[in-house]
Formats: C-alpha cells, sequence, structure tokens
C-alpha cells in the first residue's frame, strides 16, 4: 500500500521539500510538487527528487486552449514526472490534446474533476446548477472519452467515478484525513480505509503525514489504513 501514497510537499521550500522526501523515502510512493514549490524550485527541484530514486507527481492544474496545454504536457514529461494534471472543465479538445501529448511518454495524464475544498455551495456560487457529485461524473466521463489515463476526485464520489470508467483509469484521491483529524481546508473528506475500499488507487496526503511528529510512522499508518480498506473490498 505504501507505493500508493501521494505525499504532497506543501511548502516553498526546496530543502524543507527535499529534506522531507529523505525522511520519508521508502515509506511512500510518489512525491507531490505543486504550484507553490514549483515556482520556487522548478525543474531543478523535480530532478533532484527523482535521483533520489523517488517518483514525482507535479500538480500544475493546467486549463488553457489545447495547443498551450499540449505543450505544458510535453514539457511536464520532459522532467520524467510520473503523473501530471489538467482541469477537467477544460473540455474534450484540451483533454485529448492533453492525452495525445503524455502518449508513450511514461507520463500519466490526471483529470482534476471539483476540487475537494470545493462542496455544492461553492459550486453554485459560480453558476453551477448542479451539485459537487453529479459535475465530477460528468467531468470524469469526459476526461474518459478524451482518453486520459487518470481521474482526481473526492472519496465521496469515488466509487460513482469507478462504475463509470471502470478499472483501466487511475483513481488518486485528495482530501483525506485519519478519523478525528482536523480536515483543515478540505470539506469533502473520509478516511484513508473508506477511500480504498469505495475504489481509489492512490490517495494524497500532505499535512497529516508531513507536519506529523513521527513522520514516517504517520505515512505507516496510512498504509496499514489503507490495507484494511482493500481487504474489505476485497482486493485487487
Amino acid at each position: 500500500m505504501k507505493e500508493r501514497i501521494i505525499v504532497a510537499l506543501d511548502t516553498d521550500s526546496p530543502e524543507s521539500a527535499l529534506a522531507a522526501v529523505r525522511s520519508l523515502s521508502g515509506e511512500v510512493g510518489l512525491f507531490k510538487v505543486g504550484m507553490e514549490l514549483f515556482q520556487r524550485g522548478g525543474p531543478d527541484l523535480v530532478r533532484r527528487i527523482r535521483e533520489a530514486g523517488c517518483d514525482v507527481f507535479l500538480d500544475l492544474k493546467f486549463h488553457d486552449i489545447p495547443n498551450t496545454v499540449a505543450g505544458a504536457v510535453r514539457s511536464a514529461a520532459a522532467m520524467g514526472v510520473r503523473f501530471t494534471t489538467v482541469h477537467a472543465s477544460g473540455g474534450k479538445a484540451m483533454l485529448a490534446a492533453a492525452a495525445e501529448a503524455a502518449r508513450g511518454t511514461g507520463t500519466t495524464i490526471l483529470a482534476v474533476t471539483v476540487l475537494t475544498s470545493l462542496d455544492d455551495g461553492d459550486l453554485a456560487s459560480v453558476g453551477f446548477s448542479l451539485g459537487a457529485a453529479e459535475v465530477v461524473l460528468r467531468l470524469a466521463d469526459l476526461a474518459f472519452t478524451s482518453g486520459v489515463g487518470g481521474i482526481v476526485c473526492s472519496a465521496k464520489e469515488v466509487a460513482a467515478v469507478r462504475a463509470r470508467v471502470g478499472k483501466e483509469v487511475a483513481l488518486v484521491t485528495p482530501g483525506v484525513r485519519m478519523a478525528g483529524e482536523d480536515a483543515g481546508d478540505q470539506k469533502r473528506v473520509v478516511t484513508p480505509a473508506d477511500a480504498v475500499r469505495l475504489g481509489a488507487d492512490f490517495l494524497v496526503v500532505g499535512r497529516p503525514i508531513t507536519r506529523a511528529s513521527d513522520p514516517r510512522e504517520a505515512a505507516r499508518a496510512f498504509a496499514s489504513a489503507m490495507r484494511e480498506g482493500l481487504a474489505r473490498r476485497g482486493g485487487d
């Protein structure tokens, strides 16, 4: 299960990020470099994480015209990242362009559906007439039919998405917390056991691991909970 844990390096300091990578190497599968950190560390940081023997999830959530997104995906793939993200709301042409740009590179495109920091009220405030659950399914369908290899969604929608897209598409779930933990700025959260039981393949975890008193032990606790969830779903 540890290979299915993606640790979010939620810092603006490349040196702090690399310290976390060294601390957690061997306990988790990937490290997520997001917008804040990439602005400081850039491609060199990605290279240094990979030279440490770790895979990278580059989470920049590309959302632009198809040609521009395709170019961004090619640049991400040239860094050797395992995953990179686009917004599913960018539309079918953009998603298809991203998928084609990644083809044969070893980089998998993940389409972000609805951020776990948003709920039905937030979506309504920006003009959506549908709730989060229905928007996620529509965007997941769009991503799947566009040839994207993975989908990012809340674990609250992951079972429904899995039923739509089958087992060929990787489902990545952020907004995961152990029972009783503070949800922070996340609104649609579940436990790691439930996320895996419902069909998630990879879990994105940040502060509950990186800010734990013993990050390695925290990572092991997440892996143990994920094994429990897999057993409850019957294993696969």
